[in-house]
């Protein structure tokens, strides 16, 4: 597998970018949803090593590239700049621990709800934006065990 080279960090303008992680049989699965005001691909900023994930406009979307070098060299001139970034790392990993703790605790239904929720984002009703792939993906299932949780949750009338 080819890691791309990592020189840049990227702002989405506009839209909703999905994060894929590849996996051995060269399955893709989502796991995050960047939108309006979010950064991404920050990893490289500070390891030096290739993209972690791949990122793919779900929607019609704009990003805005910045190299990392003026990064780093704001970063040499104003320390204080690098609060601001690991902030952003912390919150990323508090996501990826709470994401790990409800892969431990969470049955698939549990996991299907609580993301429906977080995506529903205290609306009263929502289109669902993804297709039940990504949404398997994000939850960390298969298509067809999401499929199944959906249409018991539609005959319970939620």
């Amino acid at each position: 597998m080819k890691i791309d080279l990592a020189d840049s960090l990227y702002i989405v303008t506009s839209g909703r970018i999905a994060i894929l992680k590849a996996f051995l049989d060269r399955k893709e699965s989502m796991v995050a949803i960047m939108e309006t005001g979010d950064l991404f691909g920050e990893l490289g900023l500070f390891d030096g090593q290739g993209r972690s994930a791949t990122a793919r406009a779900i929607e019609r979307s704009e990003v805005a590239a910045i190299s990392y070098t003026p990064i780093r060299s704001a970063i040499e001139h104003r320390p204080v700049l690098l609060w601001s970034l690991l902030e952003l790392l912390a919150n990323r990993l508090r996501q990826t621990d709470d994401a790990l703790t409800d892969a431990m605790f969470l049955d698939v239904t549990g996991r299907t709800a609580k993301r429906l929720l977080e995506l529903a984002a205290n609306l009263d009703e929502f289109i669902i934006p993804l297709t039940q792939e990504e949404l398997a993906g994000l939850i960390g299932a298969s298509r067809e065990r999401v499929n199944k949780t959906l249409a018991a949750f539609v005959r319970a009338g939620y």
